[in-house]
């Protein structure tokens, strides 16, 4: 199933803030460890740290190109499966099961994909507009 979190976290953290993406992100995850999981925790920072490489791809990639914006979904999904697989493993003491969990990700990272693709316009329209509510318009505070 599709993980709309990933993709709520990366575009809070590209469009808000490095710092906003984090505390959303953590916030998120310590809702789905409260509602969903056996260990609190691990969900939060996972997402966390999406939220902090959101902001980090802000600096460097453009937002306006969709294939950027799908690897980056796509890059996130798989350190967010990948890190909770692991900390389950580590904490939870999880079977490892690497060919369930690959056919698993590739799912996911299908289904995050098409979601991307579907809602791209939307969340980009809603992201600018966040971006200036959260940044403001500083083009001018750097002339004057």
């Amino acid at each position: 199933m599709p993980n709309l979190f990933v993709i709520y976290v990366l575009f809070i953290g590209l469009f808000a803030s490095r710092t906003l993406g984090t505390i959303y992100g953590m916030l998120v995850g310590l809702f789905l460890d409260l509602l969903l999981g056996q260990q609190i925790g691990i969900n939060a920072v996972t997402l966390g740290l999406i939220g902090f490489l959101a902001g980090v791809f802000d600096k460097n990639f453009s937002k306006d190109s969709r294939m950027t914006i799908m690897l980056m979904v796509f890059g996130s999904t798989l350190l967010l499966e990948s890190l909770n697989y692991l900390l389950d493993y580590m904490f939870l003491g999880i079977n490892v099961e690497i060919i369930n969990f690959i056919i698993l990700l590739a799912i996911e990272i299908i289904y995050n994909l098409i979601l991307t693709i579907i809602l791209y316009p939307l969340i980009q329209k809603s992201g600018y507009y966040i971006e200036n509510e959260y940044k403001g318009n500083t083009i001018l505070t750097r002339y004057f």
